[in-house]
Order: structure tokens, then sequence, then C-alpha cells
């Protein structure tokens, strides 16, 4: 599993482990975890980056439409997790 360090404007590095990743209407979506193994805190978050900025911007998903459709999505690709 790839774990991935984000660094947020206001605070300390927080590594989270990449359990999926897709594309919908041209935005990157990461399904990721706060644990390794078992059972964690799930997050999606969304790229919204500009294509000439080197590193990647996320910001969590946080409106309950897009939330449920990309979870919708994730459910999909993965089939032994549910999104609660």
């Amino acid at each position: 599993m790839e774990k991935i360090t984000f660094i947020p404007q206001d605070g300390a590095p927080v590594d989270f482990y990449v359990l999926e990743q897709t594309r919908i209407g041209g935005l990157d979506y990461l399904l990721v975890t706060d644990s390794e193994e078992g059972d964690g805190e799930a997050l999606i978050l969304r790229d919204v980056s500009r294509t000439e900025e080197k590193e990647a911007i996320y910001e969590i998903v946080d409106d309950d439409e897009t939330l449920n459709a990309v979870a919708a999505v994730f459910e999909n690709i993965m089939d032994d997790v549910d999104i609660v």
C-alpha cells in the first residue's frame, strides 16, 4: 500500500495510505486511510491543483452529494470495501 505525506497549510505533515484512486469528470480522487492495517479513518480527497503546479494539491471532499457519488464509485472498484 502506497504511503503519501500531506502537508497542510496550517499544520504538521500527515501520513495517509492510498487504498484506491480514480478519475471522474476530469478530476482525480483518492481514497485514503490513516491506518496501514485494519479499520482506520477513511477520507476521499480531490486533486484541485492546476496542471502547471509541480505538486498536487488535494482537498477533503465534504459536499454530501459529491462524497456519496465518489464513494459509490470506490465501492464498485473495491469489491470488499463498504464506505460508511
